[in-house]
């Protein structure tokens, strides 16, 4: 059975509390413009799908993504299952839209489904289908429970999600569910995408939007998962609350009279005198310290971030 030492330290305690004032933020706007949320959507479906298929070893780019959704077009030099896994994965987020709509919990026959659509025409036998036989997995520091096991672990998680019995908050309650999720890994293929996929149903049921592991912290991204492996958790926590803190600053940020101007850090370091360098601001942003978020290989956060930073280093040492 996992490690049940998830401790939410007062560091994390911090951040959720800026992703709780903004998520606030946003539901004083609610409901949004029809217009802002579908374009929003639409871009984040996007890049979900691109983001998602890269971790797991699909070559197709993002603007090749982007091709093959909107115009139909066939890549060449890609594979028909690459082609089908950017289908899939869209139409899937699609079904989690109207999924997220619903009122009752998340359900075992929900992350069914999406798994049937993630797997479509791909691997049709296994799809929506609990695995039946034993797997291991490559670079990881464990193997999955036997497969005789396998069907009540997955209800139990189920349950354990909707009732949550430990009380934790959302985004505590879906980096666990996801980490419990690969560590039953419940099917023979598509663990990953359907997880990534289940864990934002959560999220969306709860009013958040949807948390996108970024392809450029993949390598973190499995670090992560194997450390949670043994019990610790903090830096899936850490990249869990970068993850929804960066698509809460893009609604945000879309809002009518916004006040949410970020910058890359390369940019704010050269334009204002700051005791901190780009190597230093890059570290802090990466650990969650200051409001930041990512896109690609880049580093974006706002002169009242850093500041904010300053101001409360100087409070702790006069303390």
């Amino acid at each position: 059975m996992w490690r049940n030492q998830f401790i939410v330290d007062e560091e994390i305690k911090v951040q959720l509390s800026r992703l709780e004032s903004k998520k606030k933020e946003l539901d004083a706007h609610r409901p949004l413009p029809s217009f802002i949320v579908e374009k929003i959507k639409a871009n984040l479906a996007l890049e979900w799908t691109y983001n998602s298929n890269a971790i797991e070893g699909n070559t197709i780019t993002l603007r090749e993504t982007q091709l093959i959704l909107e115009e139909g077009v066939t890549v060449k030099g890609k594979s028909l299952r690459e082609h089908f896994e950017t289908f899939n994965h869209h139409k899937a987020i699609s079904y989690l839209y109207k999924l997220a709509d619903a009122t009752e919990p998340v359900r075992g026959i929900d992350i069914l489904k999406l798994h049937e659509i993630v797997l479509n025409n791909i691997e049709e036998h296994y799809a929506g289908r609990i695995r039946t036989g034993n797997v291991r997995i490559n670079g990881a520091n464990f193997t999955p429970p036997t497969a005789s096991k396998v069907s009540e672990l997955f209800d139990d998680l189920v349950e354990w999600m909707q009732t949550n019995p430990e009380g934790l908050d959302m985004i505590s309650l879906a980096t666990l569910f996801h980490h419990r999720f690969v560590w039953i890994h419940p099917f023979f293929d598509g663990n990953g995408r359907t997880v990534r996929l289940a864990m934002n149903l959560l999220l969306l049921r709860n009013g958040y939007p949807p948390a996108i592991i970024l392809r450029a912290d993949r390598k973190k991204y499995y670090e992560a998962l194997n450390q949670a492996n043994n019990g610790q958790y903090k830096k899936l926590q850490l990249l869990m609350i970068q993850a929804v803190e960066r698509t809460l600053n893009i609604y945000l940020s879309a809002l009518p009279g916004s006040t949410y101007e970020y910058s890359t850090i390369t940019s704010i370091v050269e334009e204002e005198r700051l005791p901190y360098g780009q190597e230093y601001l890059s570290l802090l942003a990466r650990q969650g310290k200051i409001d930041a978020y990512k896109e690609g290989n880049v580093w974006y956060t706002s002169k009242e971030a850093v500041e904010s930073y300053i101001i409360g280093r100087k409070r702790k040492r006069k303390v």
